[in-house]
């Protein structure tokens, strides 16, 4: 049983598809998340491959306990589909609703709960994905990036990066078949049109060289930037409650987006943004990071996507918001990560309504994505 189901079969059948209020809630998806693992004997008779979550105190009400449909806020239950096995069941069943609220104040207690580590130095490892259309033959690409950062923990110390383009390659047969068609070009010229103009640029098919670069900290102790410059000891004094974070978080949302861009930008979603930045890779203690995921979980227009695979092929869950970006285009943000552990996978950028650098891709196809692989404090770094 995935992390889901657990969550679907935690929730007691007698509250139906009542509201409850978030003190129960929370009491629920903790106690679905305590509850003890199985041991190893059963997981290697189930053929489980990870360790699952028992259904512990749960385990009385699993055996009638409500299906749970995964939908967006407001969405319309789906009654599930019975088996011969369950179909005498049918009639006790209720189809409950697990929202994008309900999934992420589930992470938001596993990811508290986490161990923190020590270190010198904040060491993150990526890789990054980009798809695109080549101006001529019209195949798509995709641009593949590895890369390691590491930010050191003390004021006046510097930050050290290294990065390889792992090169590019055509997506599928049909587009490999196009691109040798076009004389296999070790360069591919991508075009966009956007406002004011075509925009050009070149992607070489070939792996780039290793790059190791290091430099100062801005002003000497500026490390992240979340809607401003802040400092290692302003993230990790960021507040552990839920409203206070999103206070903090507001007092530098001037309307527009989080690339100081002039485009404008609701504040739900520059809070999904900047949110989702503080759990994927940012050094804030679990109790932030289990804030973070509370913050998201009361944010409008917040949907799940359940199963969701990275590009480096996990499964997890998924929530996202859509935004408009130059082109114009539309996009939905989003951030994949394993609900049991509350440790963020990937996040994705996913076509709505294709325009500017995404003309060309249908809608659905996940047009760039940063995979994290790794984040924890260290005390190494490129220097030796």
């Amino acid at each position: 049983m995935n992390p889901i189901d657990e969550l679907r079969a935690a929730r007691p059948a007698h509250l139906g598809d009542q509201p409850v209020d978030e003190r129960t809630r929370a009491a629920e998806l903790t106690r679905a998340m305590a509850a003890p693992r199985q041991s190893r004997q059963s997981r290697r008779t189930r053929r489980v491959v990870r360790p699952v979550w028992s259904l512990g105190l749960a385990g009385a009400a699993a055996a009638t306990a409500a299906a749970v449909v995964i939908t967006s806020n407001g969405a319309q239950p789906v009654t599930p589909r019975t088996t011969p096995a369950t179909s005498a069941l049918a009639t006790t069943q209720a189809t409950v609703r697990l929202s994008a609220r309900d999934v992420l104040l589930a992470a938001a207690g596993s990811a508290e709960s986490r161990p923190e580590g020590r270190g010198a130095y904040w060491h993150t490892t990526s890789v990054s994905r980009n798809l695109y259309v080549a101006e001529k033959g019209g195949y798509r690409i995709m641009d593949v990036g590895r890369s390691e950062m590491w930010t050191p923990r003390a004021t006046g110390g510097e930050t050290w990066s290294r990065g390889q383009s792992l090169g590019a390659h055509p997506v599928t047969d049909e587009d490999r078949a196009a691109w040798e068609q076009a004389g296999s070009p070790s360069e591919i010229t991508v075009a966009a049109k956007m406002i004011g103009g075509t925009k050009r640029f070149v992607v070489p098919m070939a792996e780039g060289k290793v790059r190791t670069e290091h430099a100062p900290l801005l002003d000497g102790d500026k490390v992240f930037w979340l809607g401003r410059n802040i400092t290692m000891k302003d993230l990790r004094r960021l507040p552990a409650d839920p409203a206070r974070l999103k206070k903090w978080l507001e007092a530098a949302y001037d309307g527009n987006g989080t690339e100081s861009t002039d485009e404008e930008m609701s504040a739900d979603v520059w809070l999904f943004k900047v949110g989702v930045g503080l759990v994927t890779d940012m050094p804030v203690t679990p109790e932030v990071r289990g804030a973070a995921f509370r913050m998201l979980a009361g944010l409008d227009g917040v949907r799940v996507t359940e199963n969701a695979t990275d590009s480096e092929g996990r499964r997890g869950t998924a929530v996202s918001v859509t935004e408009d970006v130059p082109g114009p285009a539309v996009l939905e943000d989003r951030l994949v990560f394993d609900v049991a552990t509350g440790r963020a996978l990937a996040r994705e950028n996913v076509v709505v309504k294709p325009g500017g650098l995404q003309a060309g891709l249908e809608p659905g196809t996940v047009w760039n994505s940063t995979a994290l692989l790794d984040a924890g404090w260290t005390d190494a770094n490129p220097e030796g």
